[in-house]
């Protein structure tokens, strides 16, 4: 049996300074990418979560990430960082079986006819 490290490291290993320990953290990092099962579409769910968390902390100073010309609405200041792919955010997916899988915002998949609808 294998001891690991928090950094999925077997202790006990020799590792020439911390360019193994970049390599593993990599490895681990695209190996679980690769093996998502959740879609990678962002849900209306996820939507409104976060554009409601972005213009909350933009209301509050936080940086913004886009040119805003002349938005002065904290929350179509989120919709443009969104739209440009831009928000700072990641989304935890929880699972039935009480794992999760994290997502940047950037990685996910925004299909605005979904969310354009005239009523």
């Amino acid at each position: 049996m294998d001891v690991l490290d928090a950094n999925g490291v077997k202790v006990g290993d020799e590792l020439d300074g911390m360019n193994g320990v970049e390599e593993t953290q990599t490895e681990s990092e695209e190996l679980r990418r690769k093996n998502r099962i959740t879609t990678p579409y962002l849900t209306k769910y996820e939507r409104a979560r976060v554009l409601g968390a972005r213009a909350l902390q933009i209301s509050m100073n936080a940086p913004v990430m886009v040119d805003i010309q002349n938005m002065t609405d904290p929350y179509q200041i989120a919709v443009e960082e969104l739209n440009q792919g831009k928000i700072p955010l990641i989304i935890r997916r929880r699972l039935p079986d009480g794992s999760y899988e994290d997502w940047n915002v950037e990685e996910l998949i925004i299909d605005n006819s979904m969310f354009n609808r005239e009523r």
